[in-house]
This record gives structure tokens, C-alpha cells and sequence, in this order.
């Protein structure tokens, strides 16, 4: 095969395209985990906290923080891992601080979700790109 131009931009295109698609199918699995804890129901913004650095120099502890003064359940996704959900949190209701704190991996540069059930059956959501700058997932 002789290598022309138009055959470079059609092999460097079908690369693009290919490399694109991991990246969809993970937006999809975040996507679907997100309707799996809401029920399908519209999410909002409101009463939650995300505290997550800007800039993580290793991507296999990263802290992170929520917190929500009405809360029954946080759950945190990280959309760019291959398996998006980190952790639920459940609240009682005699709870004292309805907040946690983690470190969590994640394999690079992504945006780290987090989504509050509140006690009137609502949900927000907030979120925080976090670039890091060593992969944490075999990175």
C-alpha cells in the first residue's frame, strides 16, 4: 500500500475515532449508574459539597470530601475509571455530620461526581475535574 495523504488522513481519522470510544462506553456506565441511584429522577443543585484537589500529582490516593446538611445517601463516581462508581454513603437520621472523607484512585484525568439523595426524595449533584499528573489504574 503506498502511503498518500489521503490515505494518512483516513488511517489517522479511523485512529481518532477508535481511541474515542473507550471514553464514550465510560460516560455511558457513569451515566447509567447515576440513573440507577436516582430512579430516573431529574437532578439538581443544591445542598452538597464536593472539596477534591485541582491538580493530583498521583492518581492512586486522591482525598475527597462531601458533605450535605439534609442527606440520606451520597454516592461519588469517578466518570473517566473503568468501573465509574466509588462509594455510597448512607445517613440515619440521628446522625450527627452527614459528611465523609476518602481517598479514592483514579486513573486520570476526570471529573469526580458526587450525588445526594436528600430527605425530601431530591437529588443534586456536584462535581470537581481533578487533572492528575501519574495514573492510579495501571497508569
Amino acid at each position: 500500500m503506498e502511503l498518500t495523504r489521503r490515505n494518512a488522513i483516513i488511517v489517522g481519522a479511523g485512529a481518532f475515532v477508535v481511541a474515542g470510544l473507550p471514553i464514550r462506553a465510560m460516560a455511558a456506565a457513569s451515566e447509567d449508574a447515576i440513573a440507577a441511584f436516582t430512579g430516573g429522577a431529574e437532578v439538581g443543585a443544591g445542598d452538597i459539597k464536593l472539596t477534591a484537589p485541582e491538580i493530583a500529582e498521583n492518581g492512586n490516593t486522591v482525598p475527597i470530601e462531601v458533605a450535605s446538611d439534609t442527606a440520606t445517601e451520597i454516592m461519588v463516581l469517578a466518570t473517566g475509571n473503568p468501573t465509574p462508581g466509588v462509594a455510597t454513603f448512607k445517613f440515619g437520621k440521628l446522625a450527627a455530620s452527614r459528611s465523609a472523607s476518602t481517598r479514592i484512585r483514579l486513573a486520570g484525568t476526570q471529573d469526580v461526581v458526587a450525588i445526594a439523595k436528600l430527605e425530601d426524595g431530591s437529588f443534586v449533584k456536584a462535581s470537581s475535574t481533578v487533572k492528575v499528573t501519574i495514573g492510579g489504574c495501571g497508569g
